[in-house]
């Protein structure tokens, strides 16, 4: 989620809808400036006993935070805490319950990308050597209940913790038990951004099967492969899902000014706070008639805030941003942009891959996202057949887009090794939280502590 620094009042007010139309508009870049944008976040416990520490204790989530001042980091202050770190590789933020998150910086090539990940692992576990702290690469806290997870001192999460249980039943654990790795890119037109759009959207849910690691809750199996996606399923219906008005003739820009209009306000922030408006709209803000702030009309930076709190399973602000897949080690992150890059920046392949799917229907699509938590390769494709019968084709169109890029390493390799832990998956057919069940079946006996040990970065 993204971390708020500075409200300026003296920024434009919003006073018609080409304001709200612009950062979108705004995000349209040539081919040459198509950057790679990663998010991905880690459980961070601590190494003798596995309790996920506090915010404020010795060794705990701002010492961390702050430790990374010995690798060039700066604080993001929020009130009296630090409740981030900002450099070069991008910012190192908080998600409600401590889980460590980078948001990368705009990279050209997956090699970049690659290295900044190894970059910033090495950082905290460097930290968390001298800290006694471990980070787990899961979709989800396998053995934690929500009331042993601490709560960090931002703003927008004490509003949001307020909310959730309003609209959802599972919102409180996406926001405190799950991790996630995202990917951002970019388009050079509203029908560029509209054919990405559609595709990524479509592929969402084989991204979620691939990636599917978040097999236990609380100590045992849950019965879902993909248990961090099912949450979304009941977060809030307002703010999430398959967005079939994507598939539609006329989307663009215009459609999806007015998909958010209709999402439901969190806040608003003003003076270095966060303002409760929870449930409210935004299209009473344009007419003054917020409750929260009667009288006053949203600034520009409102409606980019706005746009960060709605978590369909693709979302638009000035780039695109992939949204299915669960946390993992450090070869899937940076796997998940090579499926993307892959898929979306070359144009052969983002024809080939529109090919695949524009013909599935709706109720297909929604069927499919529906059923991969649990099913992960085995969810039935629209018109017939299993996920997996797709699975082959689709890595097979993204590595022929990343060798079309032809973005080579030192070494002299394309892109395209950035794969093989997908082609992995779909070679054995069995997916990461499989593996994780044979693991606990067999070799573990039950014992989910081994997690720790095997799966920790």
């Amino acid at each position: 989620m993204s971390t708020r620094q500075v409200s300026d009042s003296n920024e434009p007010v919003i006073e018609s809808r080409d304001q709200l139309v612009a950062p979108m508009q705004k995000g349209e870049k040539p081919r040459e400036r198509w950057r790679i944008g990663t998010e991905h976040e880690k459980f961070v416990y601590r190494t003798d006993d596995y309790r996920a520490p506090s915010y404020a204790e010795q060794g705990g989530i701002r010492d961390l935070l702050l430790a990374l001042t010995e690798y060039g980091w700066e604080p993001v202050i929020e009130g009296d805490n630090v409740i981030a770190m900002s450099g070069p590789d991008g910012t190192v933020s908080l998600e409600p319950a401590g889980q460590l998150e980078l948001s990368g910086a705009p990279l050209e090539n997956l090699h970049e990308t690659c290295q900044e990940t190894g970059r910033h692992l090495a950082q905290v576990k460097s930290i968390g050597d001298k800290l006694g702290l471990g980070y787990l690469g899961l979709g989800l806290w396998p053995d934690k209940t929500r009331a042993e997870l601490p709560i960090m001192p931002k703003g927008r999460y004490e509003i949001m913790l307020r909310h959730m249980p309003r609209v959802g039943t599972m919102g409180l654990d996406m926001m405190l038990r799950t991790c996630t790795i995202q990917t951002n890119l970019d388009y050079s037109s509203e029908a560029d951004m509209v054919q990405k759009f559609r595709v990524s959207l479509a592929l969402q849910p084989l991204a979620t099967a691939l990636f599917a690691n978040s097999p236990f809750l609380e100590g045992k199996p849950n019965g879902f492969l993909s248990y961090r996606s099912h949450i979304w399923t009941d977060t809030d219906a307002a703010r999430t899902g398959m967005l079939g008005f994507v598939f539609e003739d006329g989307f663009g820009y215009e459609r999806y000014v007015d998909y958010m209009l209709d999402v439901p306000m969190y806040f608003v922030f003003r003076d270095g706070k966060y303002i409760d408006a929870s449930g409210q709209s935004f299209r009473d803000f344009l007419d003054g008639k917020l409750p929260a702030l009667p009288g006053e009309k949203p600034l520009e930076s409102d409606w980019i805030d706005h746009l960060s709190t709605a978590f369909p399973e693709v979302r638009l602000k000035s780039f695109l941003e992939m949204r299915g897949a669960d946390g993992g080690p450090w070869s899937r992150i940076c796997a998940l942009p090579a499926l993307w890059v892959g898929l979306l920046y070359d144009q052969g392949a983002l024809d080939a891959a529109w090919d695949l799917v524009k013909g599935w229907d709706m109720d297909g699509r929604e069927r499919l996202r529906a059923e991969v938590p649990k099913l992960g390769l085995d969810a039935p494709l629209p018109g017939g057949g299993k996920l997996r019968d797709v699975a082959a084709e689709v890595l097979g169109i993204a590595r022929s887009g990343l060798a079309a890029r032809a973005r080579l390493n030192d070494a002299g390799d394309n892109e395209t090794g950035y794969l093989l832990p997908l082609d992995e998956i779909v070679a054995t057919g069995k997916t990461p939280a499989e593996r994780l069940l044979d693991l606990y079946h067999g070799e573990w006996a039950g014992d989910l502590g081994r997690i720790y040990q095997a799966k920790s970065f």
